[in-house]
This record gives C-alpha cells, sequence and structure tokens, in this order.
C-alpha cells in the first residue's frame, strides 16, 4: 500500500503526470505555477524524459502539438494570461484530435492581474477559449489529492477521446501543502495507437491536420467531433453530493470554493439549516441532468465562485427556471470564507421566509 507522503498540490500533479506516463513536459514560468516547470525539470531526465522550457506559451503548446501527433504522452502547464496565449494551440489539438494535458493554475485578472487564486477563468475552460467550435474536458480538483488522481485520471481521458483535457486547478491548490497517497506508475507498454505519425516505411502514410478547403468536409469533420463531445457528455460526467438527500438549500461550487463550502455546510447543518453542497468535478461536461434533479425540491440554489459570477450560467442552464438562483463571489485573488457562506445562507432564507 503506498503511504501517505506530504507534498504541494502543484508538486503531487506534476508527479501524478510522471506516473501517469508523461514524458514530455513543455512550459514557461509563470506564478503560482512555477513549482510545475521546476519540479519537471528534475523529474524528466530521471525517467528518460524530456523538460524543455520553452521561449514562450505559445512554443510550448505547439511543442506538446509535436509529441502528441507522434504518440507521446505530453504536457503543459501555466497560469491564466499564460494559458490565453495557448488558446490557438489548444484549437489545434482539438482540429487534429490530439491527446494532451493542460494544466491552468488560475490566478486574478483580467491581463496581468495578481498572483492570487481564482476561478474568473471558467468561461475560458469551459467554452473554448480559442477559434472554431470544439470542447476541451475540464476536470476541477478540490484537493491536493485529487490534484494527483485527476491528473492521472486526464493523460488515460485524453487518449480515450483523442482530445486535450483541462486541469482547472488555482492558486490556493497549487500552493497548498497536504498529504497525498500518490498512484502507482502506469505500466510502460502503453496501448498502440494506429494514427500515430511514426514514419510510413512499413506502412500507407497517415496525416495529420485540421485544414480542410472544402467546406463540406469540414462541416463532416465538425460533425465528428460533436460526435465525440456527446460521447463525453453521455460517459464521463463527473460530480459530488454532499448533504444533499433533505436539502432545501442548494450550494453549487467546484475546486478550493467547494471545499470551503463543505465546511459551511457542517456549519449550517449544525444550526438546523438543511442545507447540501453540488460539486461539479467535470465543468465541462457540466452535469446539468444530476443538478437538475434539485430544481423542485429546493427553495434556491446559491452557486460560489472566485469570480464576478461565471459558473453561476450554468447553474441557471440546469434549474431552468423552475427555481432561484442567487450568486455570491470574491474576486482579484480575495477568497470566500466559510463565515461569508454562512451569513449568505442566514440573510437568504430570511428573504424569503
Amino acid at each position: 500500500m503506498n503511504r501517505k507522503v506530504l507534498m504541494c498540490g502543484n508538486e503531487a500533479m506534476s508527479e501524478a503526470a510522471v506516473r501517469a506516463g508523461c514524458r514530455f513536459y513543455f512550459g514557461y514560468p509563470i506564478t503560482p505555477q512555477n513549482e510545475v516547470p521546476a519540479y519537471m525539470a528534475m523529474r524528466m531526465p530521471q525517467v528518460g524524459g524530456t523538460f524543455i522550457q520553452a521561449e514562450s506559451e505559445i512554443a510550448a503548446i505547439n511543442m506538446v502539438f509535436g509529441a502528441a501527433a507522434v504518440g507521446a504522452r505530453a504536457m503543459t502547464s501555466s497560469s491564466s494570461p499564460g494559458i490565453s496565449l495557448k488558446q490557438e494551440g489548444i484549437s489545434y489539438l482539438c482540429g487534429c484530435e490530439l491527446p494532451a494535458v493542460i494544466a491552468n493554475v488560475v490566478r486574478g485578472g483580467p491581463g496581468l492581474g495578481n498572483i492570487g487564486p481564482s476561478q474568473s477563468d471558467y468561461f475560458q475552460a469551459t467554452r473554448g477559449g480559442g477559434h472554431g467550435d470544439y470542447r476541451t474536458m475540464a476536470l476541477a480538483p478540490s484537493s491536493v489529492q485529487e490534484l494527483a488522481d485527476f491528473t492521472f485520471l486526464a493523460f488515460g481521458l485524453a487518449e480515450k477521446y483523442r482530445n486535450p483535457v483541462l486541469i482547472l486547478s488555482d492558486g490556493i491548490l497549487g500552493q497548498m501543502m497536504e498529504p497525498v497517497v500518490l498512484p502507482d506508475p502506469i505500466e510502460t507498454n502503453l496501448p498502440r495507437k494506429d494514427w500515430v505519425l511514426t514514419g510510413a516505411k512499413n506502412r500507407p502514410p497517415r496525416v495529420i491536420k485540421s485544414l480542410y478547403l472544402d467546406v463540406t468536409v469540414l462541416e463532416k469533420q465538425n460533425f465528428k467531433l460533436r460526435e465525440k463531445y456527446r460521447r463525453m457528455e453521455r460517459e464521463d460526467i463527473r460530480f459530488e453530493e454532499i448533504s444533499m438527500d433533505d436539502a432545501e438549500v442548494v450550494l453549487v461550487a467546484y475546486g478550493s470554493v467547494a471545499r470551503i463550502c463543505r465546511s459551511a455546510v457542517r456549519q449550517l447543518r449544525e444550526a438546523g439549516h438543511r442545507v447540501g453542497l453540488f460539486r461539479p468535478i467535470t465543468v465541462w461536461p457540466f452535469p446539468y441532468e444530476a443538478l437538475a434533479r434539485f430544481a423542485d425540491k429546493a427553495r434556491f440554489f446559491l452557486a460560489l465562485e472566485m469570480s464576478m459570477g461565471q459558473m453561476v450560467e450554468d447553474v441557471k442552464l440546469a434549474v431552468a427556471g423552475r427555481t432561484p438562483v442567487r450568486f455570491y463571489g470574491r474576486t482579484g485573488g480575495c477568497v470566500i470564507t466559510v463565515e461569508e457562506v454562512v451569513r449568505q445562507i442566514e440573510m437568504l432564507k430570511e428573504k424569503t421566509q
């Protein structure tokens, strides 16, 4: 049985990637994710892998593209402004159906903002920040353990769908230290891929591209991609429900805010309030149907985010007007506290008496 080790989130995520078979890491320094390239610079040579500090975030994502095209498990990471620069490359990865893992340790914005934790990249992660009709699966951990587990999982999901998978972390999770049980290293013999570019000496040539000048051919490709995204929605939606059986008030939160809300639920329950927490784990695909089950049972929903309000739009889509949806957020690197959550619930319950 693996023993627990004390690690910060960025390092746990990095070690999990190594154990998942990642052998190519390309990145560029930006706070608060600098522990990732620092750790990968140490670990990649130890496992026969390759670490490159690229000249820019744009270069890094295109290096990932090249490694993915020849069948390697490849990863990059950055923080908000750097992820923005990678968006064109992410669109190309999706258009060419190449698997990759991309980690965003979100910081305050817009613009340069600051290095405080934030969740204001939700739209970018769930709507696709680049051009064209594409989707990236986005996993939102809420602990150092989940950072490790979800990163390990992300490599398998990326290859299952031949699509990039995003790890949506933040400055709290990346920097905090917690005990973590690291996953066992994956077998070295990964499944064969019949689409990779490895030279055509003994086989017919293969082509990986996203350029389709014939409009009908491009439309057909987009329909094909849409079917893949619908398969993600059928097979790999993840969420967690906490004290939801009799909840008359539903908190909806993801990532580091969800762990704060978990404490608030315990405190509110002790005070006699029937409050539950619904936590999306895949923020895309969003668990609309699972959340909608509570629309006719709850008095109201409260979406909580470290942003000006982004996930709240998905909550409203799930509830479809059947129950009021309220929002509470902090932004600019400010963190929601347990006391603020409790106060919001008490105030809202008084207003809806």
